[in-house]
Order: C-alpha cells, then sequence, then structure tokens
C-alpha cells in the first residue's frame, strides 16, 4: 500500500529540424510535442506534450537522492472547463520508461492506469463534480464530501521480465475550478498560487496527491499548469514580425530579445510523476552530448491503448486486447520539428531500440536547408552527427553522478543550461543532460543547429520567450499550480460576483445561484 499525504526507414527526400535567422534578423522556433503527429493529434488524453528528467533529493528528505520523471499529456487543456474538466483516460496506460541511455533497452518501467472517468460519484443527481458531492461547500481534502468525483490510479512496475501492482487507490489531485470550490489552489482574488521552494509552501491539495509507494518511490498525478512556453503561433502565421530579432543588435543573439509571446499560457496540461531513489536506478555507461563519456540512464514516456475498443448501443464501452502503443516522447522537438509528416505516427508506435531509421532526420535539416534558401544563410544542413548523437535513439540522458541540478528560481539557474554557465559538478545542468522545468528547449536546440557541427563560435538563436508565464515549483512534483478556471492569464479579470449582496464574494454565492434554480442542496 502507499502511504497518502494528508495535508521503418525514413522516406522523405528532406528532414526537418526547424530553427532560425538570417544574416540580419530572422528566428523560427519549434513546439515540445503539443502536436507532433496526425494520428495523435485526434487522441489528446493520449498525447504526451513534454517529459522531464533530472536528479534531486527527495520531497521529503533532503538526504535522499532520486531521479524525477515527470510526464505531462493532455495538451491545451482549458482550465474552465467544467463540469467534469480533463482526467486521465480509464482505458489508457501512461508509462514511464527507464532505458539504455546508448540504445534505448527498456530495463524499468513504471505504468499508470486510472479508474472510470464515468464511476465513483457520491451523487449522480446533480450537475456538478466538484463542490456539491454528498454535502456542498468547497473541497478541503482530496476525496472529501464536496468533491463529487475523485479518480484514483494504480502503479505496475517491470523490470527483467516480470511485473507486479505495487500500488493501487492513489488519488488523483482534483482540477483547479475556482476559488470558490478549490480555494486551496489559490490565493484570495483566485489567482493560482505557485513558486513553492518548499513543501510547506506547496499547496494542501498537491501535497495530499504525493504519495509514498513501499519500496521507496514518490508518486503524483493531477493538473498541472502548462510549463512549456514558446511562440508557436508567430512561427506558424509565416514567421510573423513579433518573433523577428529586430532591434538590429547581434550583439545579443538572435530571438533574444523579448517580443514573442507564449502560445501556452494560461493552459493546463495533465501530469503524471515519480521520483525514484538512485538506489534503484539501472545505470549504464554512455556518451552525453558536448560532455563525453559518463555514467546515467536514458529516460522516456509511452502512452498506450488497448487493441480493440467497441461502443454498443447503449453506449457502454468495452476494450479487450494487448495495449497498443500509440505516443511516445524522450527528447523535446524530435518528432514535432525533426521527422516528416509520412513518418511522424510510425515514430509514435516504434521503440528507441529501432530509432536508427529516424538517423537521416537529425542527420539532415530540412528547415535549416529551406531557411539557407529562403534568406542566404549557410548553416550546415547535411552530416549533423551532433545532432544525431541527441537525439538518437530518442531517450533523454540523465547523467547519474552529479548531485542535484539548479532549478527553476533557484540562483544560479539558466533556461540555457550550459550555454549560459549553469553547471552542475562540471556537467550541463539542464537538457541535454535530462531536461528541467525552465529549460528553454527551443532556444538550446536552435542555437544547437546554427551552431553546429563546429560550434566555434556559438550562435545563440531563439524564439524571443525567454520564460514561462507562471513560476514553477522548486519541489515535487514540480509543474506550476494548475490554473484557476475562473482566474487564469487567458482570462485575468476572473468571474466575480456578489450575488447574495452581502459585500463579499465567497461559495454562499454559488449556493445562493444553486438555490435559485431550485436545486437540493446536500448539506446546505
Amino acid at each position: 500500500m502507499f502511504q497518502h499525504r494528508r495535508r521503418p526507414s525514413p522516406r522523405g527526400a528532406v528532414r526537418g529540424l526547424s530553427f532560425a535567422l538570417t544574416g540580419a534578423v530572422t528566428s523560427v522556433t519549434l513546439a515540445a510535442s503539443h502536436s507532433d503527429a496526425p494520428l495523435i493529434k485526434q487522441d489528446p488524453q493520449a498525447n504526451i506534450t513534454d517529459v522531464y528528467a533530472f536528479i534531486g533529493t527527495k520531497y521529503d528528505d533532503p538526504g535522499t537522492e532520486v531521479l524525477n520523471v515527470v510526464v505531462q499529456v493532455r495538451p491545451f487543456s482549458e482550465p474552465g472547463d467544467g463540469p467534469h474538466y480533463d482526467r486521465f483516460a480509464d482505458d489508457a496506460r501512461y508509462s514511464i520508461h527507464i532505458a539504455h541511455p546508448m540504445t534505448g533497452e527498456e530495463l524499468l518501467r513504471y505504468d499508470f492506469e486510472f479508474t472510470d472517468v464515468n464511476g465513483g460519484y457520491k451523487n449522480p443527481a446533480t450537475i456538478l463534480s466538484y463542490g456539491l458531492g454528498t454535502e456542498a461547500g468547497p473541497i478541503q481534502m482530496i476525496g472529501d464530501a464536496r468533491q463529487n468525483y475523485t479518480q484514483r490510479y494504480k502503479i505496475i512496475r517491470a523490470m527483467g521480465g516480470f511485473s507486479n501492482t505495487i500500488a493501487s487507490g492513489v488519488p488523483v489531485a482534483p482540477p483547479n475550478a475556482g476559488k470558490n470550490v478549490t480555494p486551496l489552489y489559490n490565493d484570495e482574488d483566485g489567482r493560482a498560487v505557485s513558486g513553492a521552494a518548499t513543501l510547506a509552501e506547496l499547496d494542501p491539495y498537491t501535497v495530499m496527491a504525493i504519495s509514498d509507494l513501499p519500496d521507496g518511490e514518490v508518486v503524483f498525478a493531477g493538473p498541472r499548469e502548462d510549463g512549456f512556453y514558446a511562440d508557436i503561433p508567430g512561427v506558424f502565421d509565416l514567421l510573423d514580425v513579433r518573433i523577428l530579432d529586430n532591434n538590429g543588435d547581434l550583439g545579443d543573439g538572435l530571438g533574444q530579445d523579448g517580443n514573442g509571446v507564449d502560445g501556452f499560457k494560461g493552459f493546463n496540461v495533465l501530469s503524471y510523476a515519480i521520483q525514484i531513489p538512485l538506489s534503484m536506478v539501472p545505470t549504464n555507461d554512455m556518451t552525453l552530448p558536448f560532455f563525453g563519456p559518463q555514467q546515467g540512464v536514458g529516460v522516456y514516456a509511452t502512452v498506450s491503448r488497448p487493441e480493440f475498443r467497441l461502443i454498443q448501443k447503449d453506449g457502454t464501452v468495452i476494450t479487450s486486447g494487448d495495449f497498443i502503443q500509440v505516443n511516445r516522447m524522450g527528447n523535446p522537438v524530435f518528432n514535432e520539428a525533426l521527422v516528416a509528416l509520412e513518418d511522424k505516427d510510425n515514430y509514435n508506435v516504434t521503440s528507441p531500440v529501432d530509432d536508427a531509421q529516424f538517423a537521416a532526420y537529425a542527420e539532415n535539416s530540412e528547415l535549416a536547408g529551406l531557411i539557407n534558401f529562403v534568406y542566404g544563410t549557410d548553416f550546415v544542413t547535411s552530416g549533423r552527427d551532433d545532432l544525431v548523437a541527441v537525439f538518437i535513439p530518442d531517450v533523454l540522458r540523465v547523467v547519474t553522478t552529479t548531485g542535484p541540478v539548479t532549478l527553476a528560481g533557484q540562483d544560479g539557474f539558466s533556461r540555457l543550461g550550459f550555454i549560459g554557465g549553469d553547471l552542475t559538478d562540471g556537467i550541463s545542468s539542464g537538457w541535454p543532460n535530462g531536461r528541467r522545468f525552465g529549460d528553454d528547449v527551443i532556444d538550446v536546440a536552435l542555437t544547437a543547429v546554427a551552431s553546429g557541427p563546429s560550434y566555434d563560435p556559438i550562435v545563440v538563436v531563439g524564439d524571443n520567450v525567454a520564460a514561462n508565464d507562471a513560476l514553477y515549483n522548486q519541489v515535487f512534483p514540480y509543474g506550476g499550480t494548475p490554473n484557476a478556471g475562473t482566474f487564469n492569464r487567458k482570462d485575468p479579470t476572473g468571474i466575480v460576483g456578489d450575488v447574495n449582496g452581502d459585500g463579499q464574494v465567497d461559495f454562499v454565492d454559488l449556493l445562493t445561484v444553486l438555490a435559485a434554480f431550485g436545486t437540493g442542496i446536500p448539506g446546505g
């Protein structure tokens, strides 16, 4: 039981890595994996947006070093999408893979499987999933009488051909409906409070969803703020002027002026995460790009669906057959920005051990060639073994011999990792040594494409978005507190109304609205 905390070969002639620039002023960017392939675009609950992996310490024990792995799915999750809000699919398997860093061979796997999205309501005779169960009011504890629906999950650990369930009934953190229903996420104005530097500063719902497993692992699942940042809208509007480096000063790099727009601000994602004690992590010799021979692991994530899904006339869904992989991700930007359309879906159903078939997409940069043609630049478009070393096989390589890396919000952190002088024990603190929240993977990738294969000189290239729109937390599960449904960066005014005229805006106003509809309010 857990301890629940209370309180096939590429066919394209040209391959792509999106990036930047003209001899004077242009920058182009890429998305991590929010829309990486045609088929998975139609299955948002199974769509992996980002994978993070880095060395840290156990959430409640700074003396225990761990490998943190955080996977985020369900891109562009609308914070106010009630009454159901986004939930993990109950017929999907969400997996975290620890792999050989040089071959991609799986060495250890954790599967997260979630309970019925239509079951377990305390009060099915209401329209509300949150704020009204067997009584009405703000949720104070996960699963209390005011939380009508609580999703839960089990954890399966697989290693060496054997698998077993190591935890079940683990609670998922609730959505941030707003200050009336989930006040413990938010400040008095209804804004999500993020940026916790210690466990004591984390909101109570998140703390309650952190669960210790019997052998030392720690898990979390629930909504989080989407921590990826980039001006994707500007890029796909034929390089809108706002992403250009137009201050006339090439000395500060390209796309570093800050006039881009974060296309992901205000949205949430669903996150599943684990802390694995380093003593349990199988490590191997590896070569880390730019840093040479090291000891470490490879990390990637997958989502799988049952082979067969039947919808009966009464709406009942029956699934059967083996789980079939429908999405995967290791490094940011690889499938979305390098692999051609004709191979994107193929990539998602294959394993890193077979990634040699996609190596040509890293070796030959399609967009580098296109930009050279349009703007007369001379970026190297072929023979890019330096990019192959980063992306093939497509796993995050994490050095396990360093101390805990510097996190966003801490002294010494640089979004550019080693390019910005941010090192831990002489190794880059961020991508391509794993990936932290706040790593500007867009700018690092673009800089590599523009500067390699010689990297003499290093030309910093980016998309003019240099930071997330919200603070990250500095303690597990690290992602920012989920945006509130009624007050977020897409809806900055919030929803306020003193319905009952008592001079305060609070849950009593919501009860007044419910009463006006003549509904019975249990516990009211």
